[in-house]
């Protein structure tokens, strides 16, 4: 394989969303059930600096979790998981987000070519749970 010495600067900012309603199962394995695909890193891969969760309706508190794919969902690997207190969603009260603490802009999260990441809560909220990313294609 040929070797360059030109550092990569990522490229495109971008933003994807999700939304996840049924309870994630069967986190034991590499087949978890009703997990939602959140994005597909881009030919040149990309960084992730940026998720946080925001639930669409009154929560209890759900276990958030996220899984990596790099054979096109086929297996889908545990990485990270943040707990999303319980909220009561009201007219007078702001909606709480839920950030994953473990990815950020001085830790971004570094995906190859074409993996993938999934979402989802071990928690059923009919309503959703929306997660957004920000992250930077190369």
């Amino acid at each position: 394989m040929a070797k360059t010495f030109t550092a990569p600067f990522a490229q495109t900012p971008k933003t994807a969303t999700a939304v996840a309603i049924g309870a994630v199962a069967s986190l034991n394995g590499d087949t978890p059930t009703n997990t939602v695909e959140l994005l597909t890193a881009g030919a040149d891969g990309c960084i992730v600096t940026s998720l946080l969760a925001i639930p669409r309706a009154t929560v209890t508190a759900s276990s958030l979790v996220l899984f990596l794919s790099n054979d096109a969902g086929t297996t889908k690997r545990l990485i990270d998981s943040e707990l999303m207190a319980a909220h009561t969603v009201s007219t007078t009260t702001a909606i709480p987000e839920t950030k994953f603490g473990n990815i950020g802009e001085t830790s971004p999260l570094r995906l190859a070519a074409g993996d993938r990441l999934y979402v989802g809560s071990q928690v059923a909220l009919a309503s959703g749970i929306v997660f957004k990313a920000e992250y930077t294609e190369f």
